[in-house]
C-alpha cells in the first residue's frame, strides 16, 4: 500500500532507446506541466496545501517547490551534457532542499520559476538532434549514464508524479 502511495502512476520505466514519437510527448508533457500544477493547487487553501500527500511524506506546498528545484537542476544537467563530454553532474540532497526557508513561502513562488524554466527546456529540447539527444552525463551516486533522452522522458514522468501526489490526495479528502 506504501509504495501505491510513494508512486501512484508507477516507477519510471527508462528504455535504451525512445522513439521520436515518444520524446515529443515527453517535451509535450512539460510543456504543460505548469499549468496542470497551477489548475491543481489554484484553489487550495493554506491548510491544504500544508497537507502532507502521506504520511512523512512531503506537504503539496513542498512537493510544488521540489519540482521546481528538481527541474532546475535537470535543465543544468542538460545544459552540461550538450557543452561537455559526459560529464560528472553534482547530486543533490532533495530532502534537505525541501526544508529550507521558501518551501514554506507561496507555491507561486515555485509555479513562476515553473513556468519559465519549461519554456526554456522545451525550446532546448525541441531544438535538439538525435545525436545531441544521445549525449550523455554521469550521476556521481550511480556511475550510472544518461542520455538526455531518458533525461527528458524521466522529468516529465517526475512531474506527472508529483501532480497525482496533488490529485490523489486531492481526491481521497474530497478537495476536488
Amino acid at each position: 500500500m506504501m509504495e501505491d502511495i510513494r508512486y501512484p502512476i508507477g516507477k519510471f520505466q527508462s528504455k535504451d532507446r525512445f522513439e521520436t514519437i515518444e520524446i515529443q510527448s515527453f517535451i509535450a508533457r512539460l510543456a504543460t506541466a505548469p499549468a496542470r500544477f497551477e489548475k491543481e493547487i489554484s484553489t487550495l487553501s493554506d491548510a491544504q496545501l500544508d497537507t502532507p500527500y502521506r504520511e512523512g511524506g512531503w506537504t503539496l506546498r513542498q512537493v510544488v517547490h521540489h519540482v521546481a528545484d528538481s527541474h532546475m537542476n535537470a535543465y543544468i544537467r542538460i545544459k552540461w551534457a550538450l557543452t561537455e563530454d559526459s560529464p560528472i553532474i553534482k547530486a543533490y540532497e532533495e530532502k534537505d532542499w525541501a526544508t529550507t526557508p521558501e518551501t514554506k513561502g507561496p507555491p507561486a513562488l515555485s509555479l513562476n520559476l515553473l513556468q519559465a524554466l519549461h519554456q526554456k527546456i522545451v525550446t532546448l529540447a525541441n531544438g535538439l538532434t538525435p545525436q545531441q539527444l544521445e549525449r550523455t552525463f554521469t550521476h556521481p551516486q550511480t556511475g550510472r549514464q544518461v542520455r538526455l533522452d531518458q533525461l527528458l522522458g524521466m522529468y516529465a514522468w517526475h512531474g506527472d508524479h508529483h501532480l497525482a501526489h496533488i490529485t490523489t490526495l486531492k481526491t481521497t479528502m474530497g478537495w476536488s
